[in-house]
């Protein structure tokens, strides 16, 4: 009689530690997909393992909380927006070389806040922990630098680029955008990918819907329709040349 009680108590403690142990990693799951929303699901895809991708999430949260990641002061804010408006302007004329001065700029940011720079996996890694959120951007924006480094970017493929750096640049600062959650990509981020994942119409930098025009506009040129609606953004279209 004894030995069945004991049995039946060792059986009990089992089964409640099981339960318990189940409970403690539904909420360690359901805490990792709110922290890095589209990032859980692309490393999960990546990896092929639910517990292996948690596992190297759990060890970026490790290693970022070991760094040194300051908050931005009023003055480094101020001067790098107006750094960031300056590369707006050029974009007017020399939309290639404002992107690529847009992705330098924010890794200047990403230095000062205190993220190391060296291998890009691992900045990107480090910075899915605190801006999920706008990665997916930052992958977008460094996918259309390299084409346009290689002069494979198309004007409106830089502005979309301008656009994707711009969401992490503003996050970095402390004044995150509003921007749509991004899917999760196993792979690389297409031009079309990065279309349906630009920043929700911030009002500088994407104009905002307009109702139906009457039919006489649909008799614009290419370039009065370009510059119709770069009037309500801060990234205009760049000056075409006259024929």
């Amino acid at each position: 009689m004894l030995t069945t009680v004991i049995v039946v108590i060792i059986a009990a403690v089992i089964v409640g530690a099981a339960m318990l142990a189940g409970l403690l990693m539904v909420q360690r799951r359901r805490r990792l997909q709110r922290r890095f929303g589209p990032e859980y699901d692309r490393l999960v895809e990546q990896r092929g393992s639910r517990l292996r991708a948690e596992a190297e999430l759990m060890h970026r949260e490790r290693r970022v909380r070991q760094l040194d990641i300051r908050p931005l002061t009023d003055e480094e804010r101020a001067q790098y927006s107006v750094q960031w408006a300056g590369l707006q302007e050029e974009f007017v004329d020399r939309p290639a070389d404002a992107v690529s001065a847009s992705q330098v700029l924010v890794t200047a940011v990403m230095k000062d806040r205190g993220y190391p720079m060296g291998d890009r996996e691992q900045v990107l890694a480090d910075l899915s922990v605190d801006h999920s959120s706008t990665l997916e951007h930052y992958r977008a924006a460094e996918q259309i630098s390299e084409h346009g480094a290689a002069r494979g970017a198309s004007t409106e493929d830089l502005r979309h680029g301008m656009i994707h750096y711009r969401a992490l640049f503003m996050e970095l600062l402390g004044e995150p955008p509003k921007i749509f959650d991004p899917p999760a990509a196993s792979g690389p981020v297409s031009d079309a990918t990065a279309d349906e994942r630009l920043v929700e119409c911030p009002d500088d930098l994407v104009a905002h819907e307009k109702p139906d025009e009457p039919a006489e506009t649909a008799d614009k040129t290419p370039e009065e329709a370009d510059a119709a609606e770069a009037a309500d953004a801060d990234i205009p279209v760049p000056r075409m040349p006259r024929s």
